[in-house]
């Protein structure tokens, strides 16, 4: 049986989201395949694994979970992975895990840090690379990648806190110039945080306000007019990849708010998530799935799905946002979300992939793609130092 080591959490506004998604995941995998073992990092950067990580009851009360499960470190030993129990100066081997599955969302964790050091480790492991992962946490840059490769993207305007604090009048006079309304983001949190609509000035310096509270890089978008907002997701590589069915947003307010995607119809456990409407079209927290839309509209999103998904570089599951001007028939992508809550397991579903399957089929492809890295050359029999004495300051011929 493959060993599963999920983890979630971390220090980023986002680390409550994560724990429903990675609880609602781990409630999902086959336990005929796999040994789930939850790994859990605090919003203080503590590691913790045990059983009761599994429940949602659990993270009612963040301090009690000490109390729960043990605190641990991953790290490797021979060919295993090992997470050990801290004890004082001493520590001792809690369990082993095959395969790293990291369902986190956010600064500090989903942007690269953590699948950063599982590369350092050389565990295999589930999602996007070090590069999939920062670059799709960073919407200016992935905006900027998804331009240069024929990806159609919103007008924007980008800056660093320190810039508008120096120089505010300049800035807020470019983003004037785009045209009232624009959104506001800061340029590395997803789950809607931090994220408002200016109409006019005073209202666009509170927003920018607002978004320096959570990053030091801002975003500031042009509006699309006629909108609809869509998402589609993608799984596989750049070899391989599936596009779900597309969900068409349900909300009353500019955008999906984090409320509209977890306050109101939070999901957690089994039953969260998705439900069937009278209609035969799957209502989740905020999507209608499939969404109703023009043929030509349908065709772009699916081949520019694909494309970002390949020229940033990512695996796993990805969700992409898009912005419809549905009059005009004109399709933008707004921007990657590269470990998706709930792992849009919803947008597969009616293709016939249920959650099980979506999860089993990640796992699957991680370790394939593992294998393959591994036929790769990564480093030379040969050293290099061997015939080098610094002490003396010889130095070995170059070539």
């Amino acid at each position: 049986m493959i060993k599963i080591g999920v983890i979630f959490g971390g220090e980023t506004v986002e680390h409550e989201v994560s724990i429903i998604t990675a609880v609602q995941a781990m409630s999902y995998m086959d336990t005929k395949k796999y040994e789930v073992v939850p790994i859990y990092i605090s919003k203080n950067r503590l590691w913790y694994s045990g059983d009761k990580l599994k429940e949602m009851s659990s993270y009612k009360d963040l301090n009690q979970i000490p109390s729960l499960a043990k605190e641990v470190t991953l790290t490797k030993k021979g060919d295993k992975f090992i997470l050990q129990k801290k004890n004082g100066i001493f520590n001792s081997t809690l369990t082993n895990i095959d395969v790293a599955f990291p369902i986190v969302h956010g600064k500090g964790v989903e942007d690269g840090s953590l699948s950063g050091y599982l590369e350092t480790l050389g565990i295999p492991y589930v999602g996007p690379s070090m590069l999939g992962a920062s670059v799709g946490q960073d919407k200016v840059v992935q905006k900027q990648i998804m331009a240069s490769s024929g990806v159609p993207v919103v007008d924007y305007i980008w800056f660093y806190d320190h810039e508008y604090k120096q120089d505010d009048e300049s800035i807020l006079q470019k983003i004037e110039k785009m045209g009232y309304p624009v959104i506001v983001k800061p340029a590395r949190l997803g789950s809607s945080v931090g994220i408002t609509v200016a109409h006019d000035t005073s209202e666009l310096s509170e927003s920018i306000e607002e978004a320096i509270k959570y990053d030091e890089k801002i975003v500031v978008e042009s509006m699309v007019k006629n909108l609809v907002e869509v998402d589609c997701a993608v799984i596989g590589n750049s070899e391989d990849m599936e596009c779900s069915l597309i969900g068409e947003m349900i909300t009353d307010n500019d955008f999906l708010t984090f409320e509209d995607k977890y306050i109101g119809n939070g999901s957690g456990g089994k039953k969260g998530g998705a439900k069937a409407s009278s209609g035969g079209k799957v209502v989740t927290s905020g999507f209608k799935i499939p969404a109703d839309l023009d043929k030509k509209i349908e065709e772009d999103i699916y081949k520019y799905s694909k494309e970002a998904f390949r020229c940033l570089n990512l695996s796993g599951v990805t969700r992409f946002d898009f912005l419809v001007d549905q009059k005009n028939k004109k399709v933008y992508v707004n921007e990657p979300n590269t470990i998706p809550g709930c792992l849009a397991f919803f947008f597969f579903t009616p293709k016939g992939k249920k959650y099980t399957k979506l999860l089993d089929e990640l796992i699957t492809k991680a370790i394939k793609g593992y294998k393959d890295s591994k036929k790769k050359v990564t480093s030379f029999e040969s050293n290099v130092l061997s015939t080098y004495d610094g002490a003396k300051g010889s130095k070995t011929k170059m070539q």
